[in-house]
Formats: C-alpha cells, structure tokens, sequence
C-alpha cells in the first residue's frame, strides 16, 4: 500500500477507535525531504489521499496544511530515524495528564514500551509558537508525550509504530484509571 493511503487509514483509525473525535488530530508519514501531512479541519471519516498536503523537510508545509505542519516539520529535522508522526486526543490520556505531572504506566506493556510519558505545559494562547520546538525536543528521546491538556504526539519508524505507541498510552490511561476506580491505586 502506498504510504499516503496508509496516512490515511492510520488518521481514520484514530477517529474509528475513539482516540480523535472527526475533525481533531493530525498525522503525517516521511519521504526522504517530503512529508504528507492531513489538511487542517480534516474530516477523518471523509478523508482521501488527495487531500493530504506536501510539505518538505527543509522548505516547510504547503497551504492548507494542518496548524501542526511545523511541529510534524521539527520533529522531522531532528529525528532523522522519524518516518511518521501521530497527534491525537485520547480522552483518557488527556484526562489522566490534566495534573502537567510525567505520566507512569502501571501495566506491563505500557512500562515496557515507555516507562515513562513526559508530559509538556504550554499556555493554550502560546500554543502554535512554543509546540513545534518543545514537541520536537521531546520526542528526541522520547517514543511519545503529551501537551497538558490538549493530546498525545507519537513518533515512529512507520506508521505503524507511532500508531501502537498512541494505542499503548491511551490503553495504560485508561487501565491506570479504572485501578484507581476500584481502589487498586493511590
């Protein structure tokens, strides 16, 4: 399958398992000094290989691209083995990071695969200036973080590694939030 078309069935599973809503998040996947990139107001259900946007590496996003191409951009200039870029909204991510607190998995996988989830704060009014420089700088070293109350921002080697990252740190929210419903937490 040619990458585009896995852009976007990767961006609609995002909004079919309820990590995004129709219209949030963004994705984009890596080729040499382009990347494809969702629109910005990008509808997940009606989304179609030509409606992601090119952008480079070097020179930046073409029009129409989503508000996050320069973040999707400086991840790309710094992370050389980076091939895609997920940003979604898990409802129980968001929820359990709301604290700005680094987030500790308590399940086996979720420790396994990223012992710990950095969590950024950004004032929601400096948002598009200050994401690009710090989302970037922390997934350096990181598979995934979180901006404090807006969502996840995942990195991989494919598609479909960012994907089970994003998939891995909803499914360790929501298991760390249920424990804390039964009283098996602190």
């Amino acid at each position: 399958m040619e990458l585009r078309e896995q852009l976007v069935r990767y961006y609609q599973w995002l909004r079919q398992y309820g990590n995004n809503d129709s219209h949030s998040g963004n994705a984009s996947v890596r080729d040499g000094d382009r990347f494809w990139i969702t629109p910005t107001g990008a509808c997940a259900d009606t989304l179609g290989v030509n409606d992601l946007v090119a952008c480079s590496v070097s020179q930046g996003c073409g029009e129409g691209a989503s508000l996050d191409g320069p973040l999707h951009q400086q991840v790309y200039r710094r992370n050389p083995a980076a091939r895609a870029v997920l940003h979604s909204h898990g409802p129980y991510t968001v929820a359990t990071t709301l604290n700005g607190e680094t987030f500790l998995p308590v399940d086996f996988e979720g420790q396994l695969y990223f012992p710990q989830v950095p969590v950024i704060t950004i004032p929601y009014q400096d948002y598009v200036e200050q994401a690009p420089a710090a989302v970037a700088e922390m997934l350096q070293s990181h598979r995934i973080t979180v901006v404090r109350g807006h969502g996840v921002y995942s990195v991989g080697e494919t598609l479909n590694l960012a994907y089970k990252w994003t998939c891995s740190l909803e499914l360790s929210a929501k298991t760390a939030f249920l424990a804390r419903q039964l009283g098996n937490l602190d």
